[in-house]
């Protein structure tokens, strides 16, 4: 059959679906509506500073034989039902390895029993697969499918394992998980942002920019100096002594860490509660370390 006039078939059969009903309109009562077989559903999440947005439909297994039956191995699926899923990145990335520009793109994937192939392409707002071209694949993942013991009834997408500069996305379905591993280049999209402002006026984020350069091992002697700054601006604040702590030890300076792990405790002595014995327990834990 022609694929455009097949998917146009599909596209009316499921506006007729989708009907309806309009009342009178002197009648005031609101449109009648029906539940879709398979909703659609929206899940953001910010990796590090790069927002990731999936828009999918959530089919549901309904006593169905899913993948091997009603989802073919070796098949081109649209991951979803309806239209095929979509997927934004603001920033560049990696997906499963390979580069990809900021940008929107159609989520395929190939079910395999011990192999799935998981599919960026530049082909949005198409129905299904049908159309499915792949000369427009920008990234191909090969990942190995993970077996749930408790079963998925509705497809649900998911993005976990977060770091700033990496995180696992994934979707599950019956009784399998299928992860592809997402990386950012967060140092490469900050370190200059950060350098332009710190050479700024006015109150500036020392604490903030210190641990950056800390936690991504980018410049220990900046991150040094900033966090002196940020402790002349908070001398009372333990919790920013203690990262000079973190610091020092890092930097090698363990005296130097031993006397900011100090002068912490003495300022978390005069708190009270929960945060008090958090630090205490972290300060005496870093100067263990230091002697």
């Amino acid at each position: 059959m022609n694929t455009t006039l097949f998917t146009a078939s599909l596209l009316s059969v499921c506006g007729a679906l989708a009907f309806t009903s309009q009342p009178a309109q002197d009648s005031g009562a609101a449109p009648l509506e029906f539940p879709a077989a398979s909703p659609t559903s929206t899940l953001t999440q910010r990796v590090g500073i790069t927002d990731i947005e999936i828009q999918y439909a959530r089919p549901s297994m309904r006593g169905r034989k899913v993948f091997g039956g009603l989802e073919p191995y070796g098949v081109v699926w649209r991951t979803g039902a309806n239209a095929a899923t979509q997927v934004k990145f603001s920033t560049d990335i990696k997906f499963g390895g390979t580069d990809v520009p900021a940008g929107s793109y159609a989520i395929f994937s190939i079910p395999g029993e011990s192999e799935w192939t998981v599919i960026l392409n530049s082909g949005v707002n198409q129905f299904g697969a049908y159309q499915y071209d792949a000369a427009k694949d920008v990234a191909r993942a090969t990942v190995k499918p993970i077996a749930l013991t408790t079963p998925v009834e509705s497809l649900a997408f998911g993005i976990g394992d977060l770091r700033s500069n990496s995180a696992t996305l994934y979707f599950e379905w019956e009784n399998v998980r299928v992860p592809v591993q997402i990386q950012t280049d967060v140092v490469a999209e900050l370190v200059p942002r950060i350098e332009a402002a710190m050479e700024g006026e006015g109150q500036l984020p020392y604490l903030s920019a210190a641990m950056f350069y800390y936690e991504n091992d980018v410049d220990i002697d900046k991150a040094a100096a900033w966090i002196d700054e940020a402790v002349k601006a908070q001398p009372t604040a333990f919790w920013v002594s203690y990262r000079k702590g973190l610091i020092l030890e890092k930097k090698g300076d363990k005296p130097g860490a031993i006397k900011a792990a100090t002068m912490s405790l003495e300022a978390a002595s005069k708190a009270s509660g929960a945060l008090k014995d958090e630090y205490t327990r972290l300060n005496e834990a870093l100067i263990k370390r230091c002697k």
